[in-house]
């Protein structure tokens, strides 16, 4: 409980950070920061056993690596 309670507002937080940096049009930073708030989300629905939240988020990590992939190849 301790664990998810604090990654939840953790991968928020790098989620948040990763829009911001999307409007500011600061790139790659912004789909690292925001990519990290997606695994910790997945983590975090994983641990609660929670679909909804894995469904929304789990499927979102192929798209950070495919961001990931273009900025480093």
């Amino acid at each position: 409980m301790f664990i998810k309670k604090y990654l939840k507002w953790i991968s928020t937080f790098l989620v948040l950070v990763g829009i911001l940096l999307t409007n500011l049009n600061i790139y790659p930073l912004n789909i690292y920061f925001h990519g990290l708030g997606v695994v910790g989300w997945t983590v975090a629905g994983f641990l609660a056993k929670d679909k909804a939240i894995m469904t929304n988020f789990g499927l979102q990590i192929p798209l950070f690596l495919v961001g990931i992939y273009s900025v480093v190849f």
